[in-house]
């Protein structure tokens, strides 16, 4: 994919529809495209937050690990969705891995990128705290549906 394509795309993400075109080719530019196969690892959980992505196209799955040891997907992830962006506001160690859930296309933006993109743009800026908090909401929901089934199965809960 080209720059102009990779604008054309990300003009289409709700956070940055409303930014220059010469805008959305810079962050374009400066951006590494980057493709992952189904079950490919995106990131690891407690990796260095260098970085933040945007889904261009496919699912990601979020992951934390399950009593057996075994991953448990704790959210599912669109187009146009970001993944990291609390690890590069914060500046701490990836909370959970990501995986592709089939065919995924991300732009991996540098931290600093990512952040100059916050600060110099309020709407982008509102925008990414919408995710953060519907992820959060979404996440909540999760976690008191997996608490109601541990009670009915009559199993331990924390």
């Amino acid at each position: 994919m080209d720059v102009y394509k990779e604008a054309e795309q990300l003009a289409k993400v709700p956070m940055l529809a409303g930014l220059k075109s010469s805008k959305l080719k810079l962050l374009a530019f400066t951006s590494e495209l980057v493709t992952l196969e189904p079950g490919q690892i995106l990131f690891h959980r407690g990796e260095p937050s260098d970085c933040t992505f945007v889904i261009m196209q496919g699912m990601a799955e979020v992951l934390t690990t399950g009593q057996d040891g075994k991953p448990l997907i704790v959210l599912s992830l669109g187009m146009h969705e970001l993944i990291g962006e609390m690890g590069a506001i914060t500046n701490a160690p990836r909370i959970a891995s990501v995986r592709a859930a089939n065919k995924l296309l991300v732009l991996r933006i540098e931290r600093d990128t990512f952040l100059g993109l916050l600060s110099e743009n309020s709407d982008v800026a509102l925008d990414v705290m919408q995710q953060l908090t519907n992820k959060l909401a979404k996440s909540h929901a999760q976690a008191e549906q997996l608490e109601i089934a541990l009670q009915n199965a009559g199993l331990p809960h924390p």
